[in-house]
């Protein structure tokens, strides 16, 4: 039985969700997300909430019962409230900016990294050591956060590096001296 698939997903006011076949559309005030699910499921608009069902208990419905309805929750969320992640940058002289379309970061390298903006993300740099990547896509935002981060991932040993905010990195002691 799956306790997440079972789950009713209550549509807030300002949301539409409209379904054709087995493609659910919904739309809401931060944008449009679109999302093609098995035709084996069973997916019910009624009202204000959303049913996932599945046909059988067979171990293929049970594995994607519980997914899609995780996912169809994660559009209607992202659509009214959005999702952000914030990176925090430290080390000496490791910094951030934004040229247009174009995320610039300093990170110890010879050169600058330059990462394109996707479309439907929302990049903002704060300060110099702070990005903040906002999006009504939870996997597209989590994605671009993960590409940043992996530019210079946080050592244990000075705790330098590129890190979500609030993540904690585990610090080794040095060599010590005799």
């Amino acid at each position: 039985m799956s306790r997440i698939g079972n789950k009713h997903i209550v549509i807030p006011a300002g949301v539409t969700v409209e379904q054709n076949g087995n493609t659910i559309t919904v739309k809401g005030p931060k944008g449009q997300l679109e999302y093609t699910y098995n035709a084996e499921l069973n997916v019910e608009v009624n009202g204000t909430e959303l049913v996932v069902t599945r046909p059988t208990d067979g171990k293929f419905h049970r594995t994607i019962h519980g997914t899609t309805r995780a996912l169809i929750n994660n559009m209607v969320v992202g659509v009214s409230n959005g999702f952000e992640k914030v990176l925090e940058i430290i080390g000496t002289g490791y910094r951030a900016q934004l040229q247009g379309k174009v995320l610039v970061i300093n990170a110890g390298y010879s050169h600058p990294v330059n990462l394109e903006i996707p479309e439907g993300l929302t990049v903002t740099v704060p300060s110099p050591t702070e990005v903040r990547v906002s999006g009504c896509d939870k996997q597209l935002v989590g994605q671009f956060a993960a590409n940043v981060r992996i530019i210079r991932k946080p050592e244990p040993y000075k705790g330098k590096g590129i890190r979500y905010q609030g993540e904690y990195v585990r610090r080794k002691e040095g060599k010590k001296a005799k």
